[in-house]
């Protein structure tokens, strides 16, 4: 291999020359506190409806509330054609199951896209390629050539057009609206998807039972989203927001799984995800059955316990910022865990039709508590250069947990009937709060996730082209043996650190001859890949962070660049 030494490369902002600026006396930072960004002050609610105030994500907002409504009628159509089919409970479920599972599979190539091209563009894209299978499945349904098995493959390619939608239009929230409104834009976003499930499956019910029937519902699909299109092309984007230098598909997408793999609040709030969504599905999956089978509901009545859930989910996102003022993360979660766990139980267990309605308005507070708490604790975490690839990566967890758990309850109903299902799903569901209790999920509003350039220049005595690699960076450091313990604390920190924004490999190693001094080494794929760590992918957290590591070392460490001859 040959070498070059690092004049000023990678080894923080204090680096000049090879000279590090000692803090204080020298012993760098407490470790104890290192990694915090106590500067950054943890951060009230807006009002819930602050971000509508932003004209851009008014508008938008409301062209994905129409798209939602659509979506909503579109999923109460095609399930309302398999409700007298046979094996209709694990049919219905399917529908579901179509709509999630390309989500699963597809929403990181589809955050990989987000992050890479103009949002503005790929939004209308994706829309314009909706409105086309939508009108075919009209046409399809209207004419009687639509058995469930051509339904399912429709369904399934509506929900491949939602795993790019989704991701571009999340990560494009904070480009619409200051940080300090982002938690109610998240809940705002959340309030139209249960808005729309409140509107959608009412409107679906009466368009079937009077205007038309299904084929209807699948033509008023594919006009919201050709209205969702038209909102998105005329939203001029700010110029600032295009200048995106392209990464390239494959190195992107790593890169943004290796971002997920490594950081611990994102795998934290997975878990969590996983913990309570499979046992909640059970009352999505299965409502078509409790309205037609329990209660004896037509169409219209299955949209109105639909209606009375989104219900829920708006009372939810007009009132949780005043209770995020007050209960913590953890605390909010729990609380809605609970309230979804007993709503499960009591739904079958009390056969009268308004007591269902209220059953499942607590519901859906408890659903859009603990959706949007995650979600936004998501959002407020995630640097921007991965913040499409990280949601993406949550949305295909998020709804690889719906689909496990669609399928599941429809087959478990068919095996155990509906009232052992939903009693099955309320106990699971307690556990995954005991166990919440103690996998909590990290407070992180004070933490700063700016992007931060820090690294100067590096400048090499060759000039290696983009694709060359792997690119292996050396540090060496001299620690005194009292300070030894600390400093390896710290490293640990920066080694997640390293690892998250973009390397591969990451070790540390003593000198056998010196005691003292200890050489880092992590290697990143290409050097085009270190650049975009030089140029943003850090934030000032991790700056905090390797400055507190660089602190131990005197004299100042030294780093070089290994590159392949």
């Amino acid at each position: 291999m040959s070498t070059a030494a690092d004049r000023g490369g990678c080894i923080g902002s204090e680096v000049a020359g090879g000279e590090v600026t000692q803090h204080g006396d020298g012993g760098g930072p407490d470790p104890a506190t290192s990694g915090t960004s106590a500067p950054v002050p943890m951060m009230a609610d807006s009002s819930p409806w602050a971000p509508l105030g932003q004209s851009a994500f008014r508008w938008l907002w409301l062209g994905m509330l129409f798209s939602w409504i659509g979506t909503w009628m579109q999923t109460v159509g095609a399930q309302w054609l398999l409700v007298d089919a046979p094996n209709a409970a694990l049919l219905v479920s399917l529908v579901q199951a179509a709509t999630t599972l390309p989500m699963m599979l597809l929403a990181l190539p589809g955050g990989v896209l987000a992050d890479t091209f103009d949002r503005r563009w790929l939004l209308i894209t994706v829309q314009v390629y909706l409105v086309v299978i939508a009108i075919l499945l009209t046409v399809l349904t209207a004419t009687g050539l639509m058995p469930p098995a051509l339904l399912l493959a429709f369904t399934l390619a509506l929900g491949v057009g939602g795993a790019v939608q989704l991701p571009t239009w999340q990560a494009m929230m904070p480009e619409l609206v200051p940080r300090a409104q982002l938690r109610a834009a998240t809940r705002l976003d959340l309030t139209s998807v249960n808005g729309a499930r409140a509107v959608g499956p009412a409107v679906a019910g009466l368009v079937i039972a009077y205007l038309g029937g299904v084929p209807v519902v699948f033509a008023l699909y594919a006009a919201t989203a050709f209205l969702f299109a038209v909102t998105v092309l005329f939203w001029g984007r700010p110029a600032a927001e295009l200048e995106r230098r392209r990464e390239r598909f494959v190195p992107a997408l790593r890169a943004g799984g290796r971002y997920a793999w490594h950081e611990p609040v994102v795998r934290r709030i997975v878990l969590r995800v996983i913990l309570f969504v499979p046992p909640a599905m059970a009352l999505w999956a299965l409502l078509p059955l409790i309205a037609s089978q329990r209660l004896g509901l037509s169409a219209a009545g299955y949209g109105a316990l639909f209606g009375a859930f989104g219900l829920g989910a708006i009372v939810g996102a007009m009132v949780l910022g005043r209770v995020r003022d007050r209960l913590s993360t953890n605390g909010l979660l729990t609380v809605a865990g609970l309230l979804y766990a007993t709503a499960s139980a009591l739904i079958v267990l009390i056969p009268s039709l308004p007591a269902v309605l209220a059953i499942l308005v607590a519901a859906g507070l408890a659903w859009m508590a603990v959706v949007s708490t995650l979600a936004a604790e998501l959002q407020l975490f995630l640097p921007a250069w991965v913040r499409a690839r990280g949601l993406a990566i949550y949305m295909a967890i998020f709804t690889g947990a719906m689909t496990l758990g669609a399928l599941l309850s429809g087959m478990v109903a068919e095996v155990v009937g509906l009232q052992l299902t939903f009693l099955l799903s309320a106990g699971v569901l307690l556990g995954s709060v005991v166990a919440g209790v103690f996998l909590r999920v990290p407070e992180t509003g004070h933490l700063d996730r700016e992007p931060a350039v820090y690294w100067p220049e590096a400048r090499l005595a060759v000039d290696p082209p983009p694709d060359s690699g792997p690119v292996l960076v050396t540090v060496e450091f001299t620690v005194t043996p009292e300070r030894e313990a600390a400093f390896l604390q710290a490293m640990d920190r920066l080694r997640q650190s390293r690892r998250q924004t973009g390397a591969t490999r990451w070790e540390l190693y003593r000198d056998g001859d010196q005691p003292d001094s200890f050489i880092e080494i992590f290697s990143v794929p290409s050097w085009e890949e270190h650049m975009r760590q030089h140029g943003g992918r850090l934030t000032a957290t991790d700056r905090e962070i390797e400055e507190a590591a660089l602190g131990f070392s005197d004299p100042p460490p030294r780093g070089k660049h290994l590159l392949p001859p």
